[in-house]
């Protein structure tokens, strides 16, 4: 990530491997390309950054992983990462590959709030948990894309009230 930092330089294969202390076709070994490394430092990286809450509560669960990914978002590092990942993914199959990992575990992620919800009888009988999720990444990834609107914990806690409305209503 520290490498993606660097204002005015370009990523390279070479610069990675530098970086990492290896040779450059110890990189390829494990990435094929550069957009597939991009990618996994992504995911790690938001990975890391949001945490899997268990208040009790459904909405308050939902708002702290919110809110917890919108701040992630607010590093222009990881806005970027997300873009050119992205962006890679309709180029690079390996991309795709790793941008469909990382999606996948955080909606797994996402899921977890609404089946612990679920265990605990709160959920409305016939919710679809994995709408709730298509719609809270939806908010999440239209936001980000477009910019039209904020990604702050104003947000976060909208969603969150919204979610919880549609799925224990």
């Amino acid at each position: 990530m520290q490498l993606l930092r660097e204002p005015g330089r370009e990523l390279t294969i070479d610069r990675i491997a530098r970086a990492a202390g290896v040779g450059k076709q110890t990189v390829y070994r494990w990435w094929p390309t550069k957009g597939a490394v991009v990618a996994e430092a992504m995911a790690d990286s938001a990975t890391a950054a949001v945490g899997l809450p268990d208040t009790g509560d459904l909405r308050d669960d939902l708002a702290a992983f919110f809110r917890a990914s919108f701040q992630a978002l607010q590093d222009p590092g990881m806005v970027w990462l997300l873009g050119e990942a992205v962006s890679g993914a309709q180029r690079e199959p390996a991309v795709a590959e790793v941008l469909r990992d990382f999606t996948a575990r955080r909606r797994a992620a996402l899921g977890e709030l609404f089946a612990r919800a679920a265990a605990r009888g709160v959920l409305r009988p016939g919710t679809d948990p994995e709408v709730l999720v298509e719609l809270g990444y939806g908010f999440l990834w239209y936001r980000l894309l477009v910019g039209h609107a904020p990604l702050d914990d104003a947000a976060a806690d909208t969603l969150a009230a919204h979610l919880t409305a549609a799925a224990t209503a």
